[in-house]
């Protein structure tokens, strides 16, 4: 008895001594959101917040916990990290990770007065499943992921319209479902009759992945020409000869270019308009969010596009943020391609270079693909 009462002693003791956690981050009702960090023997920590122009400054208490308060924020879900003493770090009491190549962070929520396309409600929802192959033509053993709408039936003998939707650079193909919660977002569009039901494929977007490692050695991922455009073209290769083929193999998906689109985000925007235009024998949808890795040579790119491909093209929509440091890019961009006399939707929405403008943009996308309007 007296050996069981001093191990409690000593628990209890070991207890009182562990620091506790810390509440963070601390979401409050108006959607002001403190974050803490305990680091008593730093000198500088700030806070890295999607959607901030600049980091958070944040200040020391008695305790060695840093402390900032952002003023109140939109609702959506929102990345963050820390900086501390020049170290990118993550918030140990956040256990919502966004996974990412080069930088990982944390995620947090922000709650509305009512449910985001993407948040999770009660509605009928599609799957997910995850799928693994062999590349011959990169190299690697590589993944893509594939939503299927609810209501989906393998044995059934309808068909599917299909999306490929791209990552950006330093994301995995993970990213469209668990950042952007494409998923979620066609359930909604989908249960109140504003998207028609669709398959959507995630995969991978490098056709050289050293071009990550490249990065992380010497920055500026699209300033080596011969990678570039290794990554580029090694990407939509095996798009076409690997997982397309796989996918119409394995679900039920109409076959035909008309129902057959391509859109992606910043790398994955690149991407889609190489693939989509250059290749309109595969693709009658092309739509490119915020895109980059494209030079200002785009007759290189786009060699043999011209107004002819109008009478293909079912829809070509290129959206960027106005305060995207890519704004420049898309906006030459698009002056080229309406002097092609090339017929092209532009959007242009509030917000930088990030997943709260892109979830949007899916949002408005979605709804007009595979409809017979031109």
């Amino acid at each position: 008895m007296k050996t069981i009462l001093l191990s409690l002693i000593a628990i209890g003791i070991a207890f009182a001594q562990h620091e506790a956690p810390l509440h963070s981050p601390d979401v409050q009702a108006d959607g002001r959101v403190t974050f803490r960090f305990r680091a008593p023997n730093a000198q500088h920590v700030s806070l890295n917040l999607a959607d901030a122009k600049q980091p958070y400054v944040m200040q020391k208490d008695n305790e060695g916990v840093w402390v900032v308060t952002t003023e109140a924020l939109a609702p959506d879900f929102y990345g963050y990290s820390f900086e501390v003493d020049s170290v990118h770090s993550l918030d140990p009491y956040d256990p919502h990770i966004i996974p990412n190549l080069l930088n990982p962070s944390d995620e947090m929520r922000v709650p509305g007065p009512s449910p985001a396309p993407w948040d999770l409600t009660d509605i009928p929802h599609g799957t997910v499943n995850h799928h693994f192959y062999r590349s011959s033509i990169v190299g690697d053993d590589r993944g893509f992921y594939v939503y299927t709408p609810p209501g989906y039936d393998p044995a059934a003998k309808n068909l599917y319209p299909v999306l490929y939707l791209l990552h950006g650079y330093s994301d995995d193909a993970r990213a469209w479902a668990v950042v952007g919660r494409a998923n979620l977002i066609l359930d909604s569009l989908i249960a109140e009759h504003k998207a028609k039901p669709m398959i959507i494929v995630m995969p991978l977007g490098y056709g050289a992945p050293e071009i990550v490692q490249h990065t992380a050695v010497f920055g500026a991922p699209f300033s080596h020409a011969e990678l570039r455009e290794k990554n580029f073209s090694k990407f939509r290769q095996a798009l076409i000869e690997e997982v397309i083929p796989r996918v119409e193999k394995s679900y039920k998906i109409k076959p035909d270019r008309a129902s057959r689109a391509i859109a992606g985000l910043s790398m994955g925007g690149a991407e889609s308009l190489l693939t989509g235009l250059n290749r309109l024998d595969k693709f009658a949808w092309v739509g490119a969010f915020s895109s980059g890795g494209l030079d200002d040579n785009f007759a290189s790119d786009f060699p043999n596009l011209s107004s002819a491909a109008n009478e293909q093209l079912r829809l070509l929509w290129i959206s960027c943020g106005t305060d995207d440091h890519l704004i420049g890019l898309n906006r030459n961009l698009i002056a080229w391609l309406k002097s092609k006399e090339i017929r092209v939707t532009q959007i242009e929405t509030p917000g930088m270079h990030s997943w709260s403008v892109w979830r949007r943009n899916l949002v408005a996308l979605a709804p007009l693909l595979f409809t017979d309007s031109r």
